[in-house]
């Protein structure tokens, strides 16, 4: 009896000590996403963070980035950070969301916000960061989110007007609410990879696209392009997503550091990424592109012909949820 009560307190402490021992071992976040470049607003955030984490929590918490889809693209990622084993966080586009909440398109809703500090007032406010758990039952928690910027027009052709755009196929992310803005143009829309844009525009595939002038100029869409209509339609945006399995498995005191770099971090990259679209709008201007920019009059044509989108989304995403992003405003 003896024996087995020095074996049973044998096995006690040795699995303390494996406890203790596994507690204070480092905790790697792998960070996933599919945007490749050093310069790009997520790529620079994302980078941003690691390098902030691992300086002020180094042997306790380390991130990993890994970028250009190298780890997984974002289809496979929300699966895999649901099971919360082999990647722990990333940051989609919000048009990823679709499968497991409709709640993200209201940033698809064309000219909702007037600016982006319009966004970010919404994203901040309490329907904002409502939206960031909206897939918690899913096995996902939002943590934040990261700008890319306004989006603007560009086609094979002047767009100043709204009929400017009838007829023309243009290229828009994997969004229903993005196919349906353009045929309340009378425009067509066809779903691309991002990385295809370019050469469908090049080749005719696709007249035109929406997007933020960084993705414009980086990108040389404005080559293959009569030019870039200055619209600010509508926003390009990412959510910093975790696994909720890990996150609620961390220790409170490892969330809360994250949580505060994590909000640092936001507040600084989005203002570079204001600061990264301006300069690109210039550097398209430099490079003999042509940018048009719209009177308040015509803009209110567009926004006329295309807000009725937003009735058409309305039960999806909530006429409250639509109401609190316009009082930003």
């Amino acid at each position: 009896m003896r024996i087995v009560k020095l074996a049973v307190a044998a096995v006690l402490a040795a699995s303390l000590f494996t406890s203790v021992a596994a507690s204070a071992e480092e905790i790697v976040i792998k960070f996933s996403h599919v945007t490749g470049g050093k310069t790009h607003p997520k790529a620079l955030a994302a980078e941003e963070f690691a390098k902030r984490v691992n300086a002020q929590m180094a042997g306790r918490v380390r991130v990993e980035v890994y970028p250009g889809g190298s780890l997984f693209n974002d289809d496979d990622l929300l699966i895999e950070l649901i099971k919360g084993k082999s990647v722990q966080m990333g940051s989609p586009s919000l048009s990823k969301f679709e499968a497991l909440t409709k709640k993200f398109r209201i940033f698809d809703l064309p000219f909702l916000f007037d600016d982006i500090n319009a966004v970010n007032r919404f994203q901040m406010s309490e329907k904002g960061q409502e939206l960031l758990g909206s897939m918690k039952k899913k096995g996902i928690l939002g943590l934040t989110f990261w700008h890319n910027g306004m989006k603007q027009m560009s086609a094979n052709k002047a767009l100043v007007s709204p009929s400017d755009a009838k007829g023309l196929k243009f290229r828009v992310q994997q969004s229903d609410v993005l196919v349906a803005q353009m045929e309340a143009l009378g425009a067509t829309a066809q779903k691309l990879a991002f990385k295809e844009v370019y050469g469908a525009l090049q080749t005719g595939v696709v007249d035109a696209q929406e997007n933020t002038w960084s993705n414009i100029f980086s990108k040389k869409f404005f080559e293959v392009q009569d030019g870039v209509t200055e619209t600010n339609h509508g926003i390009i945006d990412y959510a910093v997503i975790v696994s909720r399995r890990f996150w609620e498995g961390l220790p409170t005191d490892i969330r809360t550091d994250l949580e505060r770099i994590m909000a640092e971090v936001t507040a600084d990259r989005n203002k570079l990424s204001y600061e990264l679209n301006q300069a690109s709008k210039a550097n398209i201007i430099k490079a003999g592109g042509v940018v048009r920019t719209l009177s308040a009059s015509q803009r209110a044509d567009w926004v006329k012909t295309m807000k009725p989108v937003w009735a058409q989304f309305e039960g999806d995403i909530g006429a409250d949820m639509i109401a609190a992003a316009q009082a930003s405003n």
